[in-house]
């Protein structure tokens, strides 16, 4: 009796800390897309403006010294080189990062071209995103020993919709959701979060990495990520693996 009550206590232990896991995916997504995408786009930008103003001020300040000094006594020239070298390399700076920003964005508009190509193909990422699509959904994660694994869905408000335990063999594992809430309700295609929980080889729970499949629908740039449109999931490029179709 002891034995069951243990096993009953993990999969609870399991799968709260695989709905938490979700649940964290949720709000992380959601703050990013909240900062209406300019924080993380506008970072070097933001850098570039602030320093473009401090070489705005120092060259004011420079030329103000150079038009009220003294002819009779001048500024120390040691000081003034000094400064025009400090001129100069902020100069230098800006035009160095203006360089970079337009080629970082040539860059991303490379890859939403090439990512063009792969609309309509069937791709896998490692990812906690989660596309359902046509009322279906796949999974795969590795178990590092066999025994229960625990697994959640949350939708974009970070809501559970789907949690269930399994048993798993060691190595590497299939879940397929039938998009289903844990009342049986038909829900909607879109984006939604999932996260797997395991147990390690020491006897430890561990979050186990997942790895999910779609249809790629569309490509799209957003704070400074180009992204790959599966249905209502978006999902880095950068995470995408094998390619079908």
């Amino acid at each position: 009796m002891s034995a069951s009550v243990t096993s009953t206590s993990g999969q609870d232990s399991l799968l709260s800390q695989a709905v938490s896991a979700a649940k964290s995916s949720a709000t992380t997504a959601k703050n990013a897309s909240d900062k209406t995408g300019t924080t993380t786009s506008s970072a070097g930008g933001a850098a570039l403006s602030s320093m473009t103003e401090n070489f705005n001020q120092f060259l004011t300040l420079l030329t103000t010294q150079l038009q009220h000094q003294d002819p009779t006594n001048p500024t120390d020239s040691n000081n003034f080189t000094a400064q025009v070298a400090q001129f100069a390399g902020v100069q230098q700076q800006v035009q160095s990062n203006t360089t970079l920003s337009s080629l970082l964005s040539a860059t991303q508009d490379n890859q939403l071209t090439s990512g063009a190509n792969l609309i309509g193909k069937t791709t896998t990422a490692t990812t906690s995103s989660l596309p359902l699509q046509n009322g279906q959904a796949n999974v795969s994660y590795t178990a590092q020993q066999a025994g229960d694994v625990a697994i959640a869905v949350t939708n974009t408000a970070g809501q559970v919709v789907r949690s269930e335990t399994v048993s798993a063999a060691v190595g590497q594992q299939s879940w397929h959701w039938d998009g289903k809430d844990n009342a049986g309700n038909q829900l909607a295609d879109g984006g939604y979060y999932v996260a797997a929980e395991g147990t390690a080889t020491d006897g430890t729970s561990v979050a186990l990495p997942t790895t999910v499949s779609g249809t790629i629908t569309g490509i799209s740039r957003d704070s400074g990520t180009v992204n790959a449109q599966m249905g209502g999931a978006s999902v880095a490029l950068k995470t995408l693996n094998a390619f079908q179709g």
